[in-house]
């Protein structure tokens, strides 16, 4: 499969990409190329310019400072991955950074370029819920900042701007909270047929806050709420994980559950309640 013809531009800086893209109208940014590339091979995306940020300086650089952990647009899933910084105060994001595609995407992909992507199936957008994440962009108008929960409209679909470039990732530090991520594998793509992360903070046995998100079941990745709501004060063991897995499983409306030859929908259901337990135990013993 080819793509249509482009023209391709390479920035020099971050204000440099943001012309370029506002000279080009339907142009498109190009970082590690794991996303935009393969939509367009498959006819998806024909954008009819590519802006090529991908050798700017000072974008990928991971750094916990002042109670919060900055991850650069341009750091790879690897980096990510092998990452102490991450390890130590974004448990969630390491393990679906090693979870994205195999080596070569991890080598070349890169977190903001993932997260800007909108790709319901990735892996790092459920664990940058569960954390609290928010991604920083830079626009004509300046800086803003987009919390996670603001960011995933529909299937490749983000409330990035298209005259903004995403510059970091930013998470909270919270030393007391366990968090962890953990994923069904599609065999024939490697993408999620259902990703769960979670993040909890304990007091003693009691869980004073949880944050649970789900990918690769609906339109775009999402909080299951629901779950949050039935873990919050009350005692960890056995049954609350039951029950929470039971929660997620009915939590979504069986008509938005994503069903093709890999899973139906009533498996995904299933995997939903099922990965939920396995995620919120994983992320408890971390958190104790």
């Amino acid at each position: 499969m080819y793509t249509e013809n482009f023209d391709y531009y390479r920035a020099d800086s971050v204000e440099d990409a943001i012309e370029l893209l506002g000279e080009h109208d339907g142009s498109e940014l190009l970082a590690g190329a794991q996303g935009i590339l393969t939509r367009m091979k498959t006819g998806d995306e024909s954008p009819p310019a590519l802006v090529d940020i991908g050798n700017l300086d000072g974008l990928s650089a991971i750094e916990a400072s002042d109670g919060a952990l900055s991850v650069g647009a341009l750091a790879t899933h690897a980096e990510v991955a092998d990452s102490k910084t991450v390890a130590d105060h974004a448990a969630a994001l390491l393990d679906a950074a090693g979870e994205v595609g195999d080596l070569q995407v991890r080598n070349a992909g890169t977190v903001g370029g993932n997260l800007a992507h909108g790709d319901p199936r990735s892996d790092p957008p459920a664990a940058v819920l569960a954390l609290d994440g928010s991604l920083v962009v830079q626009g004509p108008d300046g800086e803003r900042e987009i919390p996670a929960t603001d960011l995933f409209d529909g299937s490749f679909e983000t409330s990035v701007g298209e005259r903004e470039v995403v510059t970091r990732l930013e998470l909270p530090v919270d030393g007391d909270a366990g968090s962890a991520y953990h994923k069904y594998r599609n065999p024939l793509s490697g993408y999620a047929l259902v990703g769960v992360a979670a993040s909890v903070r304990l007091d003693g046995d009691t869980v004073r806050e949880a944050r649970v998100a789900a990918t690769g079941i609906t339109d775009c990745p999402f909080r299951l709420e629901d779950v949050e709501d039935v873990l919050e004060d009350e005692p960890m063991d056995d049954e609350l994980l039951t029950t929470a897995g039971d929660v997620a499983k009915a939590a979504v409306d069986a008509d938005d559950l994503h069903s093709d030859p890999q899973a139906s929908s009533e498996f995904r259901a299933h995997l939903l309640g099922v990965y939920t337990e396995r995620v919120l135990a994983d992320a408890v013993e971390r958190a104790e």
